[in-house]
């Protein structure tokens, strides 16, 4: 594939809509429409464990995009700070972490967007006093209910959601069902 002209579509605060034209190796010109972030294209992934009980917290936000509540793992830009990566998970969840792991910064969505992220793996003591009690500290656009869980629990509580209109992510689906049947 060559790249033989882009323009920009549309362009909002956070994203821009490109068109982009190729020619492929049988000289055939193809259009291809993708999002691009317009400022920071690196996101991570959070998922957080609480220890010793290995419970995971899920995150049910409301999402404009497709207008419905989706269950997933706390996320955020990622701009290579363990700091502001603890601060997304305070954020959204309440909770005080450690980070045990990150991934790689790998792609997500490379179909339509350029997305780079990674996976950050987060203990939480919930023996520690500051994770008690744990407050969110939502920013006013954000509707998000805290769900801690089982792993043995997800899989049906994900299909219990999805009767009940709330769609699942993948990065959920991926972690706890796929790697099961994988395993098995």
């Amino acid at each position: 594939m060559r790249k033989i002209n882009e323009r920009f579509i549309g362009r909002g605060k956070w994203l821009s809509l490109k068109e982009t034209v190729f020619e492929n190796k049988h000289g055939n010109y193809i259009k291809w429409e993708s999002v691009v972030r317009q400022n920071n294209s690196s996101c991570c992934v959070i998922i957080p464990k609480l220890v010793p009980s290995q419970r995971f917290v899920l995150i049910k936000q409301y999402r404009p995009a497709i207008e419905s509540y989706i269950l997933g793992f706390p996320a955020g830009l990622d701009n290579d700070s363990d700091e502001l990566i603890l601060e997304e998970l305070k954020e959204e969840t309440g909770y005080t972490g450690r980070i045990v792991q990150k991934s790689p910064f790998i792609k997500s969505g490379s179909g339509v967007m350029n997305d780079t992220g990674r996976v950050v793996y987060v203990h939480i003591d919930e023996e520690s006093p500051v994770n008690q009690r744990p407050v969110q500290q939502l920013e006013a656009s954000e509707d998000i209910e805290v769900v801690i869980i089982h792993r043995e629990e997800v899989r049906d509580y994900l299909m219990h959601s999805l009767k009940r209109n709330v769609a699942i992510g993948a990065n959920l689906w991926y972690l706890f069902v796929v790697s099961d049947w994988i395993n098995a």
